[in-house]
């Protein structure tokens, strides 16, 4: 697990972050996805200066082990000096070696943050979910935390003033607080009441900006007027392609593209798990079940 020094801001990894999503459907189902509508809570968490370092740091693993429903599991957890913020031993199991930076000794609120990304390491490795690509493996491990209810932790270990900066994980502060808006509003929970940080909880906020435009983009009948302008627009343009011959052009704005054929048909990502959804552009408003979610969407395609 990364610890860097000058944040990143942005979404920069936003394309990741979404398929991110939609593979976690695909690998737990939409039942055993809203299996975790509970985040992991402050106080079981929670880390006080007069606790005992190892009897502590072991209580907070077993919290986060019990939430993700790895109860054969065990890991075990030690400090040494290193340059990043913690590593993990994936091997057979079922004891796992966790191994924090020797700093977290003395910045004990930080060690449940560190430990909600290794254990989710965990986690995926035994549902022997991973990225071929290192660093895209990361931004999945980040948004499966935070996603599945321990990353918040992460967002809120982020803070930044004019001397110095913390960031834990490999998203960024905006990346974090987006994928924690999209479980906002699927579970009504809000993790910011949660936050000790205030730039965790100006990070969410754009997050949740970002996370409310899924839902606002044509061809979905909550997009705004301008949108269903630009969509009508778009689709008489594609119907005269697709009669011409040629292929119909996508909208670039807002993720949603044409397929010649007859009749013709619109793909766009669902605003839940980002999956494309793929139906007949008929012009009329439609109600639509996403195959891998279940949303039910209503839509003016």
């Amino acid at each position: 697990m990364g610890s860097v020094g000058e944040v990143v801001h942005g979404l920069p990894h936003l394309g990741t972050v979404r398929s991110s999503i939609t593979t976690l459907y695909r690998r737990l189902s939409a039942d055993a996805v809203r299996g975790f509508g509970t985040s992991v809570l402050p106080a079981d968490v929670a880390f006080a200066d007069d606790d005992d370092l190892f009897l502590g740091v072991q209580r907070v693993a077993r919290v986060l082990v019990r939430h993700l429903r790895l109860p054969d599991a065990r890991v075990i957890v030690s400090f040494r000096r290193m340059r990043h913020a913690g590593s993990v031993e994936l091997a057979a199991g079922p004891e796992y070696f966790v191994e924090l930076n020797e700093r977290f000794k003395e910045h004990r609120r930080d060690i449940g943050a560190v430990l909600a990304h290794e254990v989710m390491h965990v986690y995926l490795h035994r549902l022997d979910l991973w990225l071929p690509d290192t660093g895209e493996n990361e931004v999945l491990t980040d948004t499966a935390a935070a996603y599945l209810g321990t990353g918040w932790l992460e967002l809120d270990a982020f803070r930044e003033d004019a001397v110095s900066s913390q960031k834990l994980g490999y998203l960024t502060p905006e990346e974090f607080g987006y994928v924690l808006a999209k479980r906002a509003l699927l579970f009504g929970e809000d993790p910011s009441v949660w936050f000790t940080s205030p730039q965790a909880y100006t990070a969410y906020t754009a997050g949740m900006a970002e996370a409310r435009r899924d839902g606002e983009r044509p061809p979905l009948a909550a997009a705004g007027r301008v949108g269903r302008h630009r969509y009508a627009r778009d689709r008489r343009r594609a119907l005269g392609l697709d009669r011409a011959g040629r292929t119909a052009l996508p909208s670039v704005q807002d993720g949603y593209a044409f397929e010649e054929g007859a009749p013709l048909r619109v793909t766009f990502p669902c605003p839940v798990c980002c999956q494309r959804i793929r139906v007949p552009a008929e012009g009329r408003r439609v109600r639509v079940r996403c195959g891998l979610c279940r949303t039910v969407l209503v839509c003016d395609v």
